[in-house]
């Protein structure tokens, strides 16, 4: 399957085509989760969360394959049993160059696990069709984290717009919970107090 001119909105169904083809359950974050529940914003990579049961690998690895993404079986298990570092699963399209970075289920994972059990399936129309989130509260809480060690004002962006577009709708004990369990607490207050990103 050789596209060079694979537009993102593709990339995704692939990606996804490969997941469920290969038996793996996933949820999807980062800036596509944020399209659904704040406002879009451009994004090169794709964020997924993945359960890869050990008797899938070989079968992902081929499925991948298939759609030009070139990640070997070993590397997938490695990766699934690192227990060193939080480290992705790099599946690069060959032809186009778009990313989607698989982050491992791993066991000792409170919030992924969480997070993964409150996933929501939204249908993004014709091009990707319904795929499987973050749900709001867990995308605000992830996006607290890594705003918390990386800076990145766009994390603060997509909470904000978060906030505007559902405030009346989230569990904010949820996000306050989760928010002081991974020390930004304090950020976390701060934006819902001021709704603006500083």
């Amino acid at each position: 399957m050789s596209d060079k001119s694979l537009d993102y909105a593709a990339f995704v169904h692939l990606v996804i085509d490969a997941l469920e083809a290969a038996g793996v359950e996933y949820l999807i974050g980062g800036a596509v989760a944020a399209w659904a529940w704040g406002e879009p914003r451009a994004t090169a990579n794709l964020d997924l969360v993945v359960d890869i049961p050990l008797d899938s690998v070989v079968r992902l690895s081929k499925e991948l394959e298939k759609r030009d993404m070139l990640v070997s079986a070993e590397i997938i298990l490695e990766t699934i049993l690192e227990e060193r570092a939080d480290i992705p699963i790099n599946a690069i399209h060959m032809y186009s160059g778009l990313k989607a970075d698989l982050y491992p289920m791993r066991a000792d994972d409170e919030l992924r696990r969480s997070a993964f059990s409150r996933r929501t399936k939204v249908d993004f129309g014709s091009q990707i069709g319904e795929v499987f989130i973050h749900s709001p509260e867990d995308l605000i809480i992830y996006k607290l984290w890594y705003y918390s060690f990386s800076g990145q004002t766009k994390h603060l962006r997509d909470i904000v717009a978060i906030l505007n577009a559902l405030r009346g709708e989230l569990d904010f004990l949820y996000i306050q919970t989760w928010a002081e369990r991974k020390g930004v607490g304090r950020v976390w207050e701060e934006i819902y107090k001021n709704q603006t990103p500083r």
